[in-house]
């Protein structure tokens, strides 16, 4: 079974823009602002689009480790065919390699992979300004996640609410999202989860909200959701495994370290909170047995 890719393109370009001249920073961002589209044209349509020249493509692929554009591009290419994906498609590429071993350890192996792959990938700065802002209870948090990803987005949303006010969830109804984008503004973060094949009317939806000055973190995988050109900070995992749907276990991990941080940095403030709560818990009874409540 071969390891997962470690680095998409996207998330490699980002990483070396401090390598680029300003020439090459301006085409890679022209790059990012419209990808994959943008990257799978013609070296000189791209070279046009930029505003660089045909040169400063061939020494930016080289820099991050192509022969030249065709190779860089062929990248992108390839990382296009991942990101679309079917269910049947994936389940019949992993049950042509084929292997004696139980899918227990098949499963365990890919996962920690993943993990392994996505800890050497994570700028451990994003992670940090993340855990900041969400940390700040002046600020506003709109979570929202995709038909698979929307567990990720009732996990984050419940321990969030615990710790600290103005948290909310985008509902399921297309007809309600406006509803929720009306209260972001200045200084609120949406929060979003969206790995292939990707949420279409995400993109829209991050796009309204930057409008209204909201910042965007996103937990995508490691091709990168299209929502990736509006974030403002991106958490990339690895999800790759032995199934007909990509596993959301590194993306659970990221999860939890941020709450097990942001209830780090809000626990002076944030204990009075989860004691009225349980005290809560406990006049209703709803974990049983520590309440009477009349009953017979």
């Amino acid at each position: 079974m071969g390891e997962p890719s470690r680095e998409s393109f996207a998330l490699r370009l980002r990483r070396a823009m401090d390598q680029f001249t300003p020439s090459e920073r301006q085409l890679a961002a022209t790059l990012l602002a419209d990808y994959p589209a943008a990257g799978l044209q013609s070296s000189v349509r791209l070279a046009e689009i930029a505003g660089v020249s045909t040169p400063t493509i061939v020494r930016m692929a080289r820099k991050l480790g192509y022969d030249g554009f065709t190779a860089m591009q062929e990248v992108m290419r390839q990382e296009v065919s991942e990101q679309v994906k079917k269910p049947a498609s994936k389940h019949a590429e992993w049950h042509a390699r084929g292997s004696d071993r139980h899918t227990v350890n098949q499963f365990g192996d890919l996962v920690s992979a993943n993990l392994r792959a996505t800890l050497d990938a994570l700028d451990l700065s994003t992670f940090d300004q993340v855990a900041a802002l969400l940390s700040d209870t002046q600020r506003s948090v709109l979570i929202a996640g995709g038909r698979i990803t929307r567990t990720l987005a009732d996990h984050l949303h419940n321990h969030l609410h615990i710790l600290r006010p103005g948290v909310s969830q985008m509902g399921t109804s297309a007809h309600l999202w406006p509803h929720a984008l009306l209260d972001l503004g200045p200084g609120s973060i949406l929060v979003l989860f969206d790995i292939r094949r990707y949420q279409s009317d995400y993109p829209l939806i991050a796009e309204l909200a930057q409008k209204r000055g909201a910042e965007i973190v996103l937990f995508t995988d490691q091709w990168g959701s299209p929502v990736s050109s509006h974030a403002n900070h991106v958490f990339a995992a690895n999800v790759e495994a032995l199934t007909s749907w990509d596993s959301t276990m590194t993306l659970m991990f990221l999860v939890e370290a941020l709450i097990a941080e942001v209830s780090n940095r809000l626990w002076s403030v944030s204990r009075k909170r989860v004691d009225e709560l349980e005290d809560m818990f406990d006049c209703l009874g709803t974990f049983g047995g520590g309440h009477d409540n009349g009953g017979a």
